[in-house]
Order: structure tokens, then C-alpha cells, then sequence
């Protein structure tokens, strides 16, 4: 899919932050994004448009696996009500996805929690897989930067070559950025959540620790453009970053942090 198509995508997607599109054809599929900072829903219709997007801040994730079942359960649960009641429409099934080579008993628990917070059937995915969902990358590499790990996958003539993951995420950036201005982390994570290229020499160490792993996970794939999903590269200036660390061409999107649950919602049933 070319990258204009994508951003139009996202940017219909962005629109549909509790903003609820009514107008919608056939039956809906919901995919639940447990991530390290933020628990997302996404509902899209039959063709895979976006109907619906909120989402909950909650810690009960880290690096991929449930610390705390209650708190994941409540936070889905809390945000498939809210879906049901702004839709008018009851959603019993749900994909949600998982970081690559976490294993198959963490993968499994957050099954658990969708069906603990009322989901009938659940799909799981890796979630590289799911941002390619969204992407349509060909041939290619595409990039996962959530909050606790960043996984890589290698696309070649549509299929999936290669997928692997490594420490080093937003949370880590997030760190770097609380020690260096002395505020919290949460603190940290809203400043870098504004946009602003002000902290980007105080990130480059850690953009550059997530380049080095996106190095050693694409040895062989040095030919094809790197695609960046998630939020925690979206700070202004870290996709040109990465791109003069590895010396390679690099892909962002805007609302990147929209790629990824909008493809797992896409793998739904």
C-alpha cells in the first residue's frame, strides 16, 4: 500500500477517537491492544474502517506479559462498555496481539484477559504482523517500538521472513528523559508525548540503543526500507536519527501509534 494510502487510513483512524462513525456496514470486529503505557480498542467495520478508538492508561502490561491480570481485565472491560454503549451494538469477539518471542503461556495469558473482560472468541497475533495489517509492506522491514520491547519483522514478496524482538522501548526513553529533566517518568512520557524535537539530543542514546537492535535483527535485510510503528518514535527527528545511525532508508507515519491496533482490530473474526 503506498504511504499515501496509509496516512489517509491513520488519519480517518485518528478521527475516530471517541467519535463514534455510525454509518457503518456489516458486522464489526474489535482488536484490543494491551500495551505498556496505554490499553487501546479499535472497532472497524467489515472492510476494516475505523469505527471506534479509545483507550485507557494502565500499567498491568509490561514487556508483553499481564503483571496484573485484575487491572488488564478492568481496563478492557472498561473500555468494551463504553464501545457497546457509543455503538449500540453488543461485541463478542476480539483479536489482540502480542510482542514477538515472549512464549506461548504470556502470549496465552492475554487471551485470558479478553475473555476474563467478556470476550467469547479471541484471535491472538504477533503484533508486527498486525502493523503490517495496517502497512501492507511487501517487501520490507517493519518496525514495532512499543513501550517495553521493539520487534522487527522482515517482509519479502508479502511473507513473513524473519521476526524476532528486543528490550528497548518508550518506556526505557522515558527513563532517560525523567533522569535528565528530574521529573517523573509519567511526567516524562507526557512531555514526549507532545511532539516536541526539544529532547531529542537527550533521547539519541536510547533511539540509538533501538537502532542497534533493529541492526542486529535485519542482518541480511540491509536492502529494504525500514517502516516505524508505535508511538514511542514519533517525537519529531527520531526517524532521521535512526536512518543516520544505520545508514538506511526509513518510513514514518504520522499517528503511528494508530498502526498497530488498527491492524490487530483488522485480524478479528
Amino acid at each position: 500500500m503506498s504511504f499515501e494510502m496509509v496516512a489517509q487510513t491513520l488519519e480517518q483512524a485518528h478521527q475516530r477517537i471517541r467519535s463514534a462513525r455510525t454509518n457503518h456496514d456489516g458486522d464489526l470486529r474489535t482488536g484490543i491492544d494491551l500495551g505498556t503505557a496505554t490499553c487501546v480498542i479499535t472497532v472497524v467495520d467489515a472492510a476494516g474502517d475505523p469505527v471506534w478508538i479509545d483507550f485507557d492508561r494502565t500499567g498491568a502490561i509490561r514487556d508483553g506479559v499481564v503483571v496484573d491480570f485484575a487491572a488488564a481485565a478492568a481496563a478492557v472491560r472498561k473500555l468494551k462498555a463504553t464501545a457497546e454503549d457509543e455503538l449500540g451494538v453488543e461485541l463478542a469477539n476480539a483479536a489482540t496481539a502480542y510482542p514477538p518471542c515472549i512464549g506461548e503461556a504470556d502470549s496465552r495469558a492475554c487471551r485470558f484477559v479478553l475473555e476474563g473482560a467478556g470476550f467469547d472468541e479471541v484471535i491472538l497475533v504477533d503484533e508486527v504482523s498486525a502493523a503490517n495489517k495496517t502497512l501492507e509492506v511487501t517487501d520490507g522491514v517493519v518496525i514495532d517500538v512499543g513501550g517495553g520491547s521493539t520487534g522487527v519483522g522482515v517482509f519479502e514478496a508479502g511473507n513473513l521472513a524473519a521476526l524476532d524482538d528486543r528490550p528497548g522501548g518508550g518506556h526505557h526513553l522515558d527513563l532517560i528523559l525523567a533522569g535528565a529533566l528530574g521529573v517523573t517518568v509519567a511526567e516524562a512520557e507526557e512531555s514526549k508525548r507532545a511532539g516536541s524535537g526539544d529532547y531529542l539530543a537527550i533521547l539519541r542514546p536510547g533511539i540509538e540503543r533501538i537502532g542497534a537492535s533493529i541492526r542486529d535483527l535485519t542482518r541480511g535485510a540491509e536492502h529494504l526500507e525500514l517502516h516505524l510503528a508505535g508511538g514511542a518514535l514519533m517525537l519529531p527527528g527520531a526517524d532521521t536519527t535512526i536512518s543516520k545511525y544505520l545508514g538506511r532508508r526509513v518510513r514514518a507515519y504520522p499517528h503511528a501509534l494508530l498502526i498497530t491496533p488498527l491492524g490487530i482490530a483488522r485480524y478479528a473474526s
